[in-house]
Parts: structure tokens; sequence; C-alpha cells
């Protein structure tokens, strides 16, 4: 909102005007008044009339302008609020991710956000324009009658001892609010990701409960805090209420005394003038429980700028673009929790232009190593070199320049099949697109569909239509590393035999990695890796692991005894 000071000047002292009307309204009831009383004057009278509907016509369209050039202010603000904690979400590590939920990220990025468009484009205005009304009005009040004003002023401790009682508890129901709103949009998600088992499981019922269980939660704390939040109109009306007692009171006993400059039409103007601050003044003791509400939102949302970013710029640039990659794993330690290491002392060299596959069981560290490779993880030690360079120091843009990368968990967008394909490359031409999705074998599909969307996350395609797409990236923008993490596991067997020529030819003078499962599939690589409990516990060619009769030649013959 600091860009914007020139204009929020400008709605300021439209706000001051606001209240300044107010202020000669009380001016020209009290003339009014004694026109009535006094001179009896219908002419003057009329003038005055006059006057009250010119300036309420001015304020009316004050009133008009000054949420407009708000509304357009805060709106802009917050847009370019999501657009900058978009940019920094897309930039955090992969770490937050596995620790955030998609709930969480929603709430902030779509409530929170809007909760905070509305309190400062409508809310934050209207307590501005409220102040003001009060600050004027008061000063006007006081110059009038400086003692009847002190009356009014013995309510002020009661209502700041409310205040403060009232926004210890706000700022508390709306943390658990918030958090239960967090959660709720996670069970929806975890809900629509999942909800092919449990319909084929028969647990719609207990899925219900799940989600009715959340939505209890919102429930209990959201009444909580609106039921926190009506406790301050009731005691602001009868502290106005005791107020206007003693003012007519003390008024009044004014006005049949020859000590005070005081008369009816002074009293009644006073009153008056009492109706005006105090409706404000109870719309600005409401704005700082609504303000603790707020706080309580910035802070979840600034949150976000506070996890640093990856660097994606800093280091040196990979420019060799000729030689095939040599990638190096040197004595390499890596957890995603303290608990245990998922990678110990791991040493593995994949040597250039080959093709490499690694295996395991599950838990091995097989997908592991593959996003060290991309640097989507920090080592905790050991170091991983291309062609000799410690990617650690180089450009993180740059390292993954050099790597195309099929994995098992498939991003589909619910646009065109050409659409999906071109994310790869967004400047590819439509002749590049089919080429790539004729080697993917998916050609047939997006020359079928042309222009219709495939559905939220690819809804409308099967499990091995979508792992074609994900070829196709491939092919469209292959890379000097290729990583395969169980890229063929969806497709059936004639669709895999003829992709997976297709992938020895992109995969030619370059370092390819694959993780596979189905081991027939890995038969031809130069040499494969197989790991145990994040050790490397044998390496070597097929017919090499075979000879040793070790935990390879033990799985093979185990997944034919499965096969049969």
């Amino acid at each position: 909102m600091r860009a914007r000071t020139k204009w929020l000047v400008l709605v300021l002292l439209l706000i001051f005007f606001q209240g300044f009307v107010y202020q000669q309204f009380l001016v020209l009831t009290e003339s009014g008044l004694r026109v009535i009383f006094a001179s009896g004057e219908f002419s003057e009278l009329i003038w005055v009339c006059l006057a009250v509907l010119l300036i309420f016509s001015v304020r009316a369209f004050t009133s008009f302008v000054i949420p407009t050039i708000s509304a357009k202010l805060s709106t802009s603000a917050l847009f370019e609020l999501r657009r900058d904690l978009t940019h920094h979400i897309l930039r955090l590590p992969q770490s937050y991710f596995d620790e955030t939920s998609s709930g969480e990220l929603i709430l902030r990025l779509v409530n929170q956000v809007q909760e905070l468009s509305t309190f400062v484009g409508q809310t934050t205005v209207k307590a501005m324009r409220d102040a003001a009304t009060v600050l004027i009005v008061s000063s006007y009040l006081i110059y009038k009658n400086i003692y009847l004003f002190s009356i009014a002023l013995v309510v002020i401790p009661l209502i700041a001892f409310l205040m403060i009682a009232v926004v210890r508890r706000v700022r508390k129901m709306q943390t658990l609010a918030e958090k239960s709103i967090g959660k709720f949009i996670s069970n929806i998600d975890e809900m629509k990701t999942g909800m092919r088992t449990t319909k084929m499981a028969g647990q719609e019922g207990a899925e219900g409960q799940r989600i009715s269980g959340s939505a209890q939660l919102i429930r209990r704390y959201t009444y909580k805090l609106m039921r926190t939040h009506a406790l301050t109109p009731p005691v602001i009306d009868l502290s106005s209420a005791f107020v206007y007692m003693l003012v007519v009171g003390g008024g009044g006993y004014m006005a049949l005394s020859d000590q005070f400059d005081m008369d009816g039409a002074s009293i009644i103007a006073f009153l008056i003038g009492l109706v005006i601050v105090f409706d404000p003044a109870r719309n600005v003791a409401q704005f700082f429980t609504q303000l603790q509400s707020s706080l309580i939102l910035l802070e979840s949302v600034h949150s976000i700028f506070t996890v640093k970013a990856e660097e994606f710029n800093s280091g040196k640039i990979y420019n060799d673009n000729i030689n095939p990659i040599s990638i190096k794993f040197e004595n390499v330690n890596f957890s995603y929790n303290t608990s245990s290491n998922t990678l110990r002392d791991l040493s593995i060299d994949f040597k250039p232009g080959t093709k490499n596959a690694i295996v395991g069981s599950t838990g091995s560290g097989k997908t592991t190593i593959l996003n060290l490779i991309g640097r989507l993880y920090a080592l905790e030690s050991g170091k991983i070199t291309f062609n000799g360079i410690d990617i650690s120091t180089l450009n993180m843009t740059s390292v993954r320049d050099q790597i195309t990368i099929v994995s098992q968990d498939i991003v589909i967008f619910d646009q065109s099949l050409e659409d999906n394909i071109r994310y790869a490359d967004p400047s590819a031409t439509k002749e590049m697109i089919i080429d790539a999705a004729k080697k993917a074998k998916i050609d047939g599909l997006l020359l079928e569909r042309q222009e219709q969307p495939v559905g939220p996350n690819g809804s409308q395609l099967s499990g091995g239509q979508k792992q074609r797409i994900a070829l196709a990236r491939a092919f469209l923008k292959p890379a000097p590393i290729i990583l395969l993490d169980e890229a063929t596991s969806a497709l059936d067997a004639v669709t895999e035999a003829t992709i997976t020529r297709s992938l020895q030819e992109l995969g030619k003078n370059k370092t390819t990695i694959v993780v596979a499962h189905k081991l027939s599939s890995i038969e031809d690589a130069d040499i494969i890796f197989v790991m145990d409990k994040g050790s490397l516990v044998e390496s070597g060619s097929h017919s090499d692991l075979m000879k040793k009769k070790g935990q390879y030649r033990a799985m093979v013959k185990a997944q034919k005894t499965n096969t049969v």
C-alpha cells in the first residue's frame, strides 16, 4: 500500500471532509432550532434546510468516491500480494511442500488474502471515516461545553477494559478457527483425490464422518469467535444510554440555571452530536477486535515469506554442451527427517552416455537419488558432481536444464493434450509437439481430442495415457541427463516395447538413469545398482549380477515366480 501513498492521502482528506460535514450539520441544526424557538423567520429556516441538503449531497458524493478509490487500491495491492506469494512459493525448497498440506496453501492464497482485501479496502476505510467523525464532532462538542462532554468520558475506562479482554480472546479464537479451516480444506482435497478408492471400498460413510468432524471444529471455533465479537455492542449501548441520561440531566440543569450559557437549542444539538459520536465510536471499538483477527491472517500469510526461497541464479553456470555428463555421488548422506538416514555414505558413479538402472526394495533410496541429482534437497554431507563439478556450486537453473525427468508422479493440467505436452517447452511449434506425441505413441489421441480439456488432474485419461504425455514432454525437450522413475509402469506390454525403442533412441549419447520395479525392463542397462536401506549393496550388468547369486538374482527369481 506504500506505493499508493498519494491516493491514500486523497482518501484521508475526503474522510476528514465527511467528518467536517457532521460538524457543520450540528451548527446548522442549532441555528435552525434557534430560528424555530426565537426569531420565527420562515425564510431563514428555508436557508438552513437548503444548506443541510447541500452539505449532505456533497457527503453522499464522497461516500461513493471513497469506497470506489479504496476498493481499487486494496484489490490492486492484494493482487500484487497474491502474485508475489505465488512467485515466492514456486521458489521454495521441496522440503516445504513435503511438510505443508495443499489445504494450508489454498487457505492462505485464497481465503486469507481475500479477507485481508475486504479488511483493508472496506473495514479499515470505514473505521478511518468513523474515527474522523468522532475526532471532529468531539472537538466541536468540547468547544461548545467541556463540562457536558467530560460527563461522556466516564465510560471510557469500562470500554477500554472490555476491549482488552475481547482482543485477547479474539486472537486465540481466530488462530484456532484458521487452523480448523486449513484442516477442513486439506480433508476436502484428500477426499477428492482418493474418491475412486473411497467408492471402491464402500467407505463413503466413514469419509463423511471424517469431513464432518473437521467441519464441526470450524463451527465450534467460529461460533466462539462470533460470540466474542458480540460482547462489544451491548456494553457500548448500555454505556451510551448511561451517558445520555447524565447529559440530559446535566444539560437540563445548565439550561435552567442562569450560571451557564446554554439554551434548549444548544442541549438538543449537543445530544444529536453525542448520537453522531457514539455510533462511529462503537464501530471504531469493533474495528480493533476485527483488527486482531486480520493481524492473525496477516501473520499467517506473511509466514510464507519468512521461508527462504531457493537461489536459482546464484553460482556458476554449467555450460559444457558438448560432452555427455558423468554423475558421481561421493560419500553422500541424506535424510528427510532426523530419525533415520535415507542414504548412508553412498558413492555411485553414473558413467557418461550410459544407461544406468537403480533397483531395490521400497524405501531403499532409489527415487531419493533422482531427487538429489535435481537438487530438490540439500545434502547433509558428501557431494554430487557433473563431470567433476560439485553441483552445489552451480547455478540451480543450469543444473535442472541438464535434466529431463519422467516420474510416476505426473502433473496433468485441465487443458488440451497439446497444451499439456507443450508444458515442457512453451516455445515449441505444433509440428514439434506432434512429432513428440508420435514418439510417445499418443498422437492418435492428440488428433482425436483436439482442443478438449483432459479434466482436473487428467481425470479423463487413463494412467497409461498420462505416462505417455510425460514421455512426450521428454521427447519434446531432451536433455543430457534423462531420469526415468517408473516411466513405463502403466503401459501395456506392446506399447511399452515400442516406447522402449523410442527411449533408446532418445538416450543416445545421454546419461540415462532408470528406476524400475519391473526388472525385465532394465536387463539391457549398462550397469545396474542394487540399493538396500540407503546403501549400495551390488552393482554390475544383468549377466554379472545373475552370476553373483546375490540380492539382485533373488529379486529377479522372486518376480519370475510371482509372474508365473
